[in-house]
């Protein structure tokens, strides 16, 4: 199929390699000039997935037009504080039979819609389908085994995109819950950037795994408020990304979280970065979320906190410890 992949990080990269290995015409556009110059001429992503040698059939541009002209299959895999307005840049290219598949994970900022909300808005009267999932780019590029879902009130679509990203090392499931996977693959972010403080605290195997659990309590309570199945969550989109990125030595977001518990501040650790930690920007995404919905989550608080409060790390871990007393089921 001719398929265009809107976003040239890691997680683009990755997707729009694994697309050209699997034989289909991949357009992969960039925003950064030397990306798409490095892909054409090189084969190889040096500013965000360094080291990986990229199928020599895929192209890149930066070119909105060219890069989805003609595309069955549109997979944007832009960062979530500029989908709505990258997405909305490619509208008038898109044809009006394309599926669109959303591999970005977060809550925007402001608005609070999900990222399948956000190109549905902008690019309007198309299937669309949500892919989330335990997957670090650089593994899914190495051809590593890995399993992910694609979710789409649509069947058919769902379907679509399960066939094209399909392969020996990648395997997809087919879901029908869009919000269930959305937004576990957003809020598993926030829960690693607090596992992440709470490995740079050194505070032990105990809390890291306290944090996970109780973090996916608050992931499942709010996903329960805006209607997903609490079952979601305890398939591949929910506890499987949750355990990778709280766990995975390859999260940005941990590692973010384990600068911060060792006491570096915010604005340094994202300073000396290319790539993109969603976990920063879906906390105030989520808190927000969580306040509009009047669902308690005392995690990303905590998280929102050290971020944007300045308290300090251990003083945010020793406040969730000293909570009321309450059952773990309420």
């Amino acid at each position: 199929m001719n398929c265009a992949v809107i976003g040239a990080g890691a997680w683009g990269t990755a997707l729009a390699n694994l697309l050209a290995d699997n034989g289909h015409q991949v357009m992969l556009w960039a925003h950064e000039r030397d990306v798409a110059h490095a892909i054409n001429s090189g084969h190889e992503n040096r500013r965000f997935l360094s080291g990986v040698s990229l199928n020599p059939e895929l192209r890149a541009t930066n070119d909105p037009k060219v890069a989805v002209d003609g595309a069955e299959i549109v997979v944007f895999a832009a960062p979530s504080h500029v989908l709505r307005s990258v997405a909305a840049s490619m509208k008038e290219f898109i044809a009006p039979s394309a599926t669109l598949v959303v591999a970005t994970k977060g809550i925007e900022p402001g608005r609070l819609s999900l990222m399948t909300e956000v190109v549905s808005e902008e690019v309007p009267g198309r299937s669309v389908v949500g892919l989330s999932g335990p997957s670090f780019a650089a593994e899914v590029a190495a051809g590593q085994p890995t399993a992910v879902v694609a979710a789409s009130l649509d069947p058919a679509a769902a379907q679509r995109a399960q066939q094209i990203f399909s392969a020996p090392s990648f395997r997809v499931y087919t879901h029908d819950d869009v919000i269930g996977v959305e937004l576990a693959g957003a809020l598993k972010n926030v829960m690693a950037v607090a596992t992440g403080i709470a490995d740079g605290l050194n505070l032990g195997f105990n809390a890291r795994a306290a944090l996970i659990t109780r973090g996916l309590a608050e992931m499942m309570r709010l996903g329960a408020k805006l209607g997903a199945s609490p079952a979601t969550f305890a398939g591949l989109a929910g506890v499987g990304d949750l355990v990778l990125t709280c766990t995975g030595s390859l999260s940005r977001n941990r590692a973010v979280g384990l600068e911060l518990g060792r006491g570096a501040a915010l604005q340094d650790i994202l300073a000396v970065r290319d790539t993109v930690a969603e976990g920063v920007t879906t906390t105030e995404s989520a808190r927000a979320l969580a306040a509009r919905e009047g669902v308690e989550m005392p995690i990303v608080s905590a998280v929102h906190r050290v971020l944007f409060e300045r308290q300090p790390a251990r003083w945010a871990l020793v406040e969730l410890m000293q909570r009321d007393l309450r059952g773990e089921q309420d």
